[in-house]
């Protein structure tokens, strides 16, 4: 692998300020959903009671509350991208180019001000985000479907399973490319991320290696912290009045979200910003892979565009204060 835990440790702890805001900000959410789940249970249990089916009653009602709060979060999700996971990113880059953090809560503010200055707006990042994640799903696609008329016997079966273990491990490079925009002052965030997906392209093998030795071991490591929570969990249902058969295990699939974002995940991000440094330091994008890449997704041409418009946007915002400046 092209990190080391050791140190991916130390850059972790230097942003600790960070991971104490990404603690509470998602078990904050967290408490919210099972509260939510909660009250539903409650209401749910009344209903169930007339009918004679209390426990029923309880399970139905936690379960549509649960479903409910799932709407909240993915409303949530531009929110939490721009101003906890991009900020955080933006802090770890600084630490592994070996720069002084603000210390504090100072540390969060800066992250935040690093992602304003990159991205300008919270529709921006989530815009470039997604075309990202649409075009390294594509470019997957195009080597999954080259090892489907590999010689061996259930290739394309061993392709599918594989498949679906790099299409979750891409998610931690796409933060990646996220942080070559932070990490290069990027004054145009849609070229600068066309530039870092034609690093990743041209060394794509090397990264996911490690993004989907990382993404295996977040699985696991959530596995276990899901059957860690969940006896103490159950006990705590257990001793209320009133109980659903599902409501344990909605509780503690909540409180697991909520740590495996605000301390499993910072991890593999923070060693797959490793890895970019280490593997794309001094390259450059090789045109060859430029074009494989515009064979593979439509939305890379686009992106092309998006980033000459963003050029034209800058010069007609420049132009004013430019004319104001010579009279």
């Amino acid at each position: 692998m092209d990190f080391t835990y050791g140190r991916t440790m130390k850059l972790l702890l230097r942003t600790l300020p960070f991971l104490v805001f990404r603690l509470l900000v998602y078990v904050g959410i967290a408490l919210g959903w099972i509260i939510i789940t909660a009250v539903g249970a409650g209401i749910g249990a009344m209903v169930g009671a007339v009918g004679g089916s209390t426990a029923a009653g309880a399970t139905v009602g936690g379960l549509m509350a649960f479903v409910a709060c799932l709407g909240i979060l993915a409303f949530l999700r531009r929110y939490l991208l721009y101003m906890v996971k991009s900020a955080h990113i933006a802090v770890l880059v600084e630490a592994i180019d070996g720069r002084a953090l603000p210390a504090g809560q100072g540390q969060v503010a800066y992250g935040q001000q690093a992602v304003k200055q990159r991205f300008v707006e919270m529709s921006v990042l989530f815009g470039v985000d997604s075309v990202i994640k649409g075009i390294l799903r594509a470019f997957n696609r195009l080597v999954v479907r080259v090892a489907n008329f590999l010689p061996i016997p259930g290739a394309a079966k061993v392709a599918k399973i594989g498949n679906a273990v790099i299409n979750s491990s891409l998610t931690y490079v796409d933060e990646t490319i996220l942080g070559h925009n932070l990490r290069v002052r990027s004054t145009n965030p849609w070229e600068t991320s066309r530039q870092g997906l034609i690093l990743y392209a041209q060394n794509y093998s090397q990264f996911l290696k490690n993004a989907v030795k990382l993404t295996l071991g977040v699985w696991g490591l959530t596995l276990l912290i899901f059957l860690v929570l969940l006896m103490p969990v159950a006990l705590v249902v257990w001793l209320l009045p009133v109980t659903g058969g599902l409501v344990p295990l909605l509780l503690t699939l909540s409180l697991t979200w909520a740590v495996k974002l605000a301390v499993v995940e910072p991890f593999a991000v923070t060693a797959m910003l490793q890895v970019w440094a280490k593997v794309t330091e001094g390259q450059v994008p090789n045109p060859e892979w430029e074009g494989k890449l515009q064979q593979a997704s439509r939305k890379f041409g686009e992106m092309g565009a998006k980033a000459r418009s963003w050029e034209h946007r800058k010069h007609d915002d420049d132009a004013p204060q430019a004319a104001g400046g010579t009279l």
